[in-house]
């Protein structure tokens, strides 16, 4: 589309080229005087300020080489309308934006290409900033970061450090130094493990003692490891068949030497202090549920070994939160990776084991928890319950996980459905343990009742009868009452090179040793190729080898650690993309700040909590955060992590880095297929009876995503070259709820373009471009609107109801059209412009400056305050009800006292038509409505 006008077009027209010139001069106009800088208290970044803030923070974006569609900057408009809307009333807005910049894409791009990651990923935050800063979205931009930038990651491999060098202190359920734990062990007020005095131990023993405490430990942990792409893959990663999302080679679970966070320290504080936050009930379930607690009990099972077996005196320890069910247990199983396996199966089953471990290395844990078919091996071990001493046979099955519980599970198939299909399957004994309901015709019953088949706790209902096995338990040491959780520790290494280098060296004995502050940051070396080495997709024991082991003058190092040079080994794997995104707000507040990763009075300013008036036990963080709800649990989960070991070691003043949270919806669009299934570009599709055509053929339309494969993607650019910033704002702020997806329509923008033209022409005239403004005093109903706009407008800024915002711009920008042919009264022109300046922020600094408002900018505004007297309504309608039914409506003075109201009602004329005399009762309720009974 054309954005030059017809030439019959006034000069003076709001045009997608006027907008334009507007647009872009604002734009330079408020980077040249700083007007969205927000002062600091102190720091280099230091500036008178307010009490009253407002720190304003969109989700982390990924400056991906595809650069935005449409559908991306939903968000980031709607947080921008709210820091306008709040840095208008006189509030101090902290609003700005970096770049999630390390991960897999940029690095796959540069195995493609050979050029390096860095300047790919700088050329796309250069296209994602043009595109951004064309939206006219209030950042400052003095607060930019990249998690690419040896400055910022520096203070990410310091937080490691912090972490790394931590320890949970259950006693007081916070992190506390590891140099405390140490003075504990040497002074005997804590045991060594094997009892031993602290200073008997080696060096390398003392270091193995103290990764059993650390909150970043070194693991043998399970991973999904991907020979044909040479990585370990997150879960997220792999396919409900077991093979890679990129490339659909064979991924197998196995046990690989990582560095973990102890994550599940905190399982308590992150379930329990989400009641403290301002965040969507769906969001805060969703975390509830991933972090899993569960109340149970722990109940050990004594062993008899396979014949043969190179273990002996074991035990298989389970966790269920059924222990009222232990009379029904029929069997027991063992996930394929637990290590008591090898222990106690017979040697004569090896092969079928081994076999089987094979076969569900294969699939990953999402299939095994969701297939239907039940397989598994015995072991040839029996394990004895302790209720009655019966001989439950052993079995290996892929639906129990090590990642849950204990790796264990008693199997009581009378009352499990995943049980009852595996007993089924395997010709295993079935024992109901729970009285079923009448009527009750399934086969696994899941629900509650009385005991039955199970001893002294037969008639007992559920609770009491898991109170009651608790104790019995519990009193012959076989079990105990405990607290149980789905969330495992969070698995930190990639086999990547694009990502932060661990802060960590290793010794000649291999003992991780944490690098002083003064070393960092580690920065990445150059290497030649970025990508991993690779293996036959089917070799399942190969051995990862990341980017970084290629550069060993940077691997192989010698430094003065302290104690004289040493040669040592750097870590070479790297950390999460997830590890920059977990801090991020707390480098906004103090980008530049050379000596520490925030300064604490700055940090306490942006993010403290709030003094006790605010609310009791307020969490602190920031004061609005806004992203999709796809990030709900990992990211989340992980920056909340991250705060409150930050808190507990004194370096933030808050434990929550996000006190409030809103999930945007989506922006979707139509797509459309030919008849062979082909997606053909969705602008050439024209619609006609009902039908789509493209090129005169029949095509389908479905909804979904935007994306380049669906040949469906619509730019930002090109809507504001053919609308200006303004109407592209405006019309994404009013297609709906900002927390409900939407369809994307392009022929619809054009709404939004005219409401902006009309606005213009009230204010401008077409033809000369004068002010077009009357000096005369508005009507009383104009004022009335006026106001009643005004309210509504400020509750809806403040509630992000912005689609209702525009909706009342509309009512009184058409009352004005309507009212007022010869050009607004300026008592009128100057709030409306006001109103408007959040979200078409360009023409209202146009017109603001135009009707000589003053200031550099609106931007600080004023923003109009309603006048409480033109908020009372003068008049009320009542309506009139006759035998029930509504009749008529009357309108009387909102002063009218109840005869006056039944006087009005008894002489209108719908009314005095249906009477015959004197009503039998007048029933006025003040305000709301007249009922005459007859």
């Amino acid at each position: 589309m054309s954005t030059e006008p017809a030439a019959d077009t006034p000069a003076y027209r709001y045009t997608a080229a006027l907008a334009n010139e507007i647009e872009q001069r604002w734009q330079r106009r408020w980077e040249e005087r700083g007007t969205f800088h927000a002062p600091n208290p102190s720091g280099q970044l230091k500036g008178e300020v307010p009490a009253d803030k407002l720190f304003v923070q969109d989700m982390f974006p990924y400056p991906s080489g595809a650069g935005l569609h449409v559908g991306h900057p939903l968000g980031f408009i709607g947080t921008d309308v709210y820091a306008r809307y709040h840095r208008m009333t006189g509030r101090n807005v902290l609003h700005t934006m970096g770049f999630d910049a390390f991960g897999l894409p940029a690095e796959q791009y540069a195995v493609r290409t050979g050029q390096h990651p860095r300047e790919t990923t700088k050329a796309n935050i250069e296209t994602y900033l043009r595109q951004i800063r064309r939206l006219g979205l209030g950042h400052d931009e003095r607060r930019r970061i990249s998690t690419i930038d040896p400055d910022y990651y520096r203070w990410t491999q310091w937080i490691f450090l912090q972490i790394y060098n931590s320890w949970f202190d259950a006693d007081v359920k916070k992190a506390r130094p590891i140099a405390e734990l140490v003075e504990r062990f040497k002074s005997g007020e804590r045991a060594t493990p094997d009892g031993r005095p602290w200073a008997e131990l080696s060096a390398a023993e003392q270091q193995k003692v103290l990764g059993e405490h650390r909150l970043a430990y070194l693991s043998e942990a399970p991973v999904n490891w991907c020979p044909g792409l040479g990585t370990v893959l997150a879960n997220e990663e792999v396919t409900s068949d077991g093979r890679s999302e990129r490339g659909n080679f064979p991924v197998f679970r196995r046990n690989l030497r990582q560095w973990m966070m102890r994550i599940t320290a905190y399982s308590d504080r992150l379930v329990d202090d989400l009641d403290r936050l301002d965040w969507p009930e769906k969001v805060k379930s969703m975390q509830r549920n991933w972090i899993g607690r569960s109340n149970g009990a722990r109940v050990r099972f004594e062993v008899r070994a396979g014949e043969g077996a190179v273990g002996a005196d074991e035990r298989i320890e389970v966790f269920t939160t059924r222990p009222d069910t232990l009379f029904g247990a029929t069997y027991v199983v063992l996930a394929p990776e637990h290590p008591l396996v090898d222990a106690i199966a017979s040697p004569a089953q090896a092969g079928a084991i081994a076999a089987y471990r094979a076969e569900v290395a294969r699939k990953s844990e999402l299939d095994r928890q969701e297939s239907k078919e039940k397989t598994g091996v015995p072991i040839g071990a029996v394990a004895v319950n302790p209720v009655n001493g019966a001989e439950l046979p052993v079995y290996v099955a892929d639906y129990v996980l090590m990642g849950y519980g204990t790796g264990a599970i008693m199997a009581v198939p009378g009352q499990d459905q995943r049980d009852w299909d595996f007993a089924k399957a395997f010709d295993l004994p079935i024992i109901r343990t729970v009285q079923p309901t009448e009527g009750f015709e399934g086969e696994a019953f899941t629900g509650v009742g009385p005991a039955i088949n199970s001893g002294f706790l037969d008639g007992m209902d559920v609770a009491e009868a898991k109170k009651a096995i608790i104790a019995w338990l519990e009193e012959r040491g076989a079990g105990e009452g405990t607290v149980q959780y789905k969330l495992r520790d969070w698995l930190f290494s990639r086999q990547r090179y694009w990502g932060e280098p661990f802060p960590i060296v290793y010794d000649e004995d291999g003992t991780p040793i944490a690098l002083p502050e003064s070393h960092l940051p580690v920065v990445l070396p150059e290497v030649d190729d970025y990508s991993p080495r690779t293996f036959e997709p089917d070799d399942a024991n190969s051995e990862p080898s990341p980017p970084l082991t290629r550069a060993q003058e940077w691997v192989e190092v010698e430094l003065d650690l302290g104690d004289g040079p040493k040669r040592y080994r750097r870590e070479t794997n790297t950390m999460p993309n997830w590890a920059g995104s977990c801090w991020y707000q707390l480098r906004y507040v103090d980008p530049t700040e050379p000596g520490r990763f925030v300064d604490a009075e700055n940090e306490q300013y942006w993010l403290g909590p709030r003094p006790a008036e605010h609310g009791a036990n307020d969490p602190g963080g920031v004061d609005l955060y806004i992203g999709g709800v796809e990030h709900a649990v990992l990211h989340l989960l992980y920056s909340r992590f991250w705060q409150k070991v930050l808190f507990d070691l004194g370096h933030v003043s808050g434990d929550e880095p996000y006190r409030r949270l809103f999930n945007q919806g989506y922006i979707e669009a139509y797509a459309y297929t030919d008849a062979r299934g082909a997606y053909v570009t969705a602008e050439e599709v024209v619609e006609k009876d009902g039908k789509f055509f493209h090129d005169g053929a029949e095509v389908s339309r479905e909804y979904g995503k935007m994306g380049k494969s669906l040949k469906n993607v619509v730019t930002p650019d090109e809507m504001c070259a053919n609308y200006g910033a303004d109407t592209f704002r405006v019309y994404e702020m009013s297609m709906g709820p900002m927390d409900v997806s939407r369809p994307w329509a392009t022929k619809d923008v054009v709404g939004a373009q005219r409401f902006l033209q009309r606005l213009w022409r009230n204010l401008v005239d077409e033809d000369s471009g004068e002010l077009r403004v009357a000096d005369v005093e508005p009507s009383e109903d104009a004022l009335r609107l006026l106001h009643k706009t005004i309210a509504g407008v400020h509750d809806d800024y403040a509630n992000l109801r912005y689609n209702t915002a525009v909706a009342k711009l509309i009512e009184l920008n058409n009352h004005v059209t309507k009212h007022y042919p010869a050009g607004a009264p300026r008592a009128l022109a100057g709030p409306v412009v006001q109103l408007l300046a959040p979200l078409a922020p360009h023409v209202a600094e146009e017109l603001w400056e135009r009707l000589g408002g003053g200031g550099d900018s609106l931007a600080h505004g004023p923003f109009p305050v309603a006048e409480e007297r033109y908020l009372v309504e003068d008049t009320v309608l009542y309506p009139v009800q006759v035998g029930g039914k509504v009749k008529a409506r009357v309108t009387v003075s909102a002063s009218a006292s109840p005869d006056e109201v039944k006087a009005a009602a008894l002489g209108d004329p719908a009314v005095a038509a249906l009477l015959t005399g004197e009503p039998r009762k007048v029933i006025v309720v003040p305000g709301r409505l007249v009922n005459i009974v007859l």
